[in-house]
C-alpha cells in the first residue's frame, strides 16, 4: 500500500514531493522499531524475571557497620590551615627585613658616595691643599698659641715634645738630648715645629709622615727645604709631598739613639704607618705615635680599605705591650669617650677617665698620652672581641663561623654609630 502511494505521489506531484514522502515513511518504520525494542527489554527486566535473595538464617544478626573516625583528619586539618599562614608569615617578615637592610644600605652608600666625592676632592685635587691652607690660617689666628697646653716627656736623654697644630691636631718632635738631634713627626704646620725646634735647640734630620693627608704632611714642603740634610720618610703606597725615603712595614729609622721602627695600617689610607719608638736603648717606656688610625677612646675612619682591613691594622697595635704610652694624631679624647658610653654606660674605666679628661680640657691641657694598657679597657674598637659589646651590637652570643668576620661586621657598625654621634 505505500508503495502505491509513492507511486501516485511521484506521478501526481513530481519528484521533490516522493522525497518529502519517503522521509516520512523511513521516520515511521524508525519509530517503530524503536517501540519494538522497548518492549523487549521491559519484559526481561520484568519483576517475574527477577532472583529472588536468599533470606538469612534466623540465627545471625544484622548489625550495620559504623565507619571509624580518621586519627589524621584534624593533623590534616591544622596542616592545610597552618602551612599557607606560615608561609604569609615568612613573606612578611622576609619583605619588613629587607626592607630595612635595604634601608641602611642605601644610607651607607650615600654617606660613602658623599664622603666619597668630598674625599677625592681633598686628596686628589689642589682645592684640597687651599682648604688645608685656609684652616691654617684660621687656626693661627684663633689658636695663636696652640688649641691645647701641652707637656713633654723625658726619658733618660730621649724626650717627646707634643705641638698643639690646626685646631685639633698633634705633630710631634722626638729629641735625642744627648746628641741634639731630632725627628718631626706629621709637621702639617711648619712655622709652629720650627718655633719649637728653635726652642730646643736640636736639628731636624728627618720627617716622618703617617699618611698623606694635608693636616699630616702640609708642612713637609717648607721644612725640607729649610733643613737641607732632612730626610722625609713614609709610606711610598700613599702619595706623600716631598717623600725622600720610602719606607715598608718593620723599616726601622736610626736617628742617634732613637730607634723607631714603621708598622703598615692600612685603612684610613692605603699605606698609613704608625711609628714605634723602642725604649729599650733609653731603659723607658716604648711611644707609639699613630697619627690618624688611633686615638683616645677612638680610632680613625676607613677612608681607604675596609673594616677588615681596619680590624687587622688595630690588633696590629694591640699586639704591642699595655705600657707603650699612645700618642695620637688629634685631640678627640672628650667626644670619644662621650661615644664610648652610649655604647658601653656601665664601663668604669671609661667613666674614671672621662672625669679625668673633662677636668683636663676645662683648663685646655693636653690629654696624651694615654696608654695601650688604658686603651683596652674602654677603647671600643680595640674591644670588639668582649662579649658584653657583641651581644650588645654585633651578632647573637654563640660560636660563629667567622670570628674574624664578626669583628669586622662590629668594627663597621661602631664606626657607622661614631659618625651618626659626631653629626649630632
Amino acid at each position: 500500500m505505500a508503495a502505491v502511494v509513492a507511486a501516485t505521489a511521484l506521478k501526481g506531484r513530481g519528484a521533490r514531493n516522493a522525497r518529502v514522502l519517503r522521509g516520512i515513511l523511513s521516520g515511521a518504520t524508525a519509530n517503530k522499531a524503536s517501540q519494538n525494542r522497548t518492549r523487549a527489554l521491559q519484559s526481561h527486566s520484568s519483576p517475574e524475571c527477577k532472583e529472588e535473595p536468599e533470606p538469612l538464617s534466623p540465627e545471625l544478626e544484622y548489625i550495620p557497620r559504623k565507619r571509624g573516625k580518621n586519627p589524621m583528619k584534624a593533623v590534616g586539618l591544622a596542616w592545610a590551615i597552618g602551612f599557607p599562614c606560615g608561609i604569609l608569615l615568612f613573606i612578611l617578615t622576609k619583605r619588613e627585613v629587607d626592607k630595612n637592610r635595604l634601608k641602611q644600605m642605601k644610607a651607607r652608600q650615600n654617606m660613602r658616595a658623599s664622603n666619597t666625592g668630598e674625599y677625592s676632592l681633598y686628596t686628589r685635587t689642589w682645592l684640597g691643599y687651599l682648604f688645608y691652607r685656609q684652616q691654617l690660617r684660621r687656626a693661627r689666628n684663633r689658636y695663636p698659641k696652640g688649641h691645647s697646653k701641652t707637656q713633654p716627656r723625658l726619658f733618660n736623654g730621649v724626650k717627646v715634645l707634643p705641638i698643639p697644630v690646626l685646631s685639633d691636631n698633634y705633630s710631634y718632635l722626638i729629641i735625642d738630648t744627648q746628641a741634639g738631634l731630632a725627628v718631626a713627626v706629621d709637621p702639617s704646620d711648619p712655622r709652629a715645629v720650627q718655633a719649637s725646634i728653635e726652642k730646643e735647640g736640636v736639628t731636624l734630620v728627618a720627617i716622618l709622615c703617617t699618611h698623606k693627608h694635608w693636616d699630616h704632611s702640609g708642612g713637609n714642603r717648607d721644612l725640607s727645604r729649610r733643613h737641607r740634610d732632612c730626610r722625609v720618610y713614609g709610606s711610598p703606597q700613599d702619595g706623600i709631598p716631598y717623600l725622600t725615603h720610602p719606607l715598608c712595614h718593620q723599616d726601622v729609622v736610626s736617628v742617634g739613639r732613637l730607634q723607631i721602627r714603621a708598622l703598615a695600617t692600612p685603612g684610613h689610607t692605603q699605606g698609613h704607618l704608625v711609628y714605634l719608638l723602642d725604649g729599650e736603648p733609653y731603659k723607658g717606656p716604648s711611644c707609639l705615635v699613630s697619627g690618624d688610625l688611633l686615638f683616645l677612646s677612638g680610632c680613625g675612619r676607613t677612608f681607604e680599605g675596609t673594616a677588615e682591613t681596619m680590624l687587622s691594622s688595630l690588633d696590629t697595635v694591640l699586639g704591642l705591650g699595655d705600657d707603650t704610652l699612645l700618642w695620637p694624631g688629634h685631640e678627640y679624647a672628650e667626644e670619644n669617650l662621650g661615644f664610648a658610653g652610649v655604647v658601653e654606660p656601665e664601663n668604669l674605666a671609661r667613666e674614671r677617665k672621662m672625669q679625668w679628661v673633662q677636668r683636663q680640657r676645662m683648663e685646655r691641657r693636653s690629654t696624651c698620652p694615654s696608654t695601650l694598657g688604658e686603651e683596652r679597657s674602654y677603647n671600643p674598637f680595640l674591644r670588639t672581641h668582649c662579649l658584653a659589646l657583641q651581644e650588645a651590637l654585633g651578632p647573637g652570643p654563640g660560636p660563629t663561623a667567622d670570628e674574624g668576620c664578626s669583628r669586622a661586621q662590629l668594627l663597621e657598625e661602631l664606626r657607622r654609630l661614631k659618625d651618626t654621634h659626631k653629626s649630632k
